[in-house]
């Protein structure tokens, strides 16, 4: 048991450090972008866009670490069911469907919440961009 809580530590570890890496790497272009991003509809639109597929990248790569332990551990029937069920736990959609055999259940409720928090790291980072490109225009207008 202590073994599996520890392999799930390292699970959890590797996809916080994966996700602030990724977003680390996208902050200085973004900051970039934002200081010179005319405030109208399109741009903006267009920089949300591209920040959103990154985004949905980081979570599919986090996705796919999890699958590919379920898939190696042989959890789950196949590499199609591994992805799918790490997909739907991930994003906490949890259909039940699909569960893990008893000896693993517990790793179900710590992708849950791994993804919940990566999740909100995402939306957070989302919302700092969109805060900065507010607080450039509004000091401008304030000029």
């Amino acid at each position: 048991m202590l073994a599996k809580i520890l392999i799930a530590w390292c699970l959890v570890a590797t996809t916080v450090t994966f996700h602030a890496a990724a977003l680390g790497i996208m902050w200085n272009p973004v900051l970039r972008l934002t200081g010179q991003l005319e405030m109208r509809f399109l741009p903006v639109t267009w920089l949300v866009v591209r920040i959103t597929w990154w985004l949905i990248l980081i979570h599919w790569v986090e996705i796919a670490l999890w699958a590919l332990f379920f898939w190696w551990q042989k959890c789950l029937p196949d590499a199609e069911s591994s992805f799918y069920f790490s997909g739907v736990t991930y994003a906490t959609i949890g259909y039940g469907d699909l569960v893990l055999p008893k000896e693993w259940r517990l790793f179900g409720p710590v992708e849950g919440l791994t993804g919940i928090l990566m999740c909100g790291l995402s939306t957070a980072f989302l919302f700092a961009t969109l805060s900065r490109m507010y607080a450039g225009r509004t000091k401008t207008n304030q000029n």
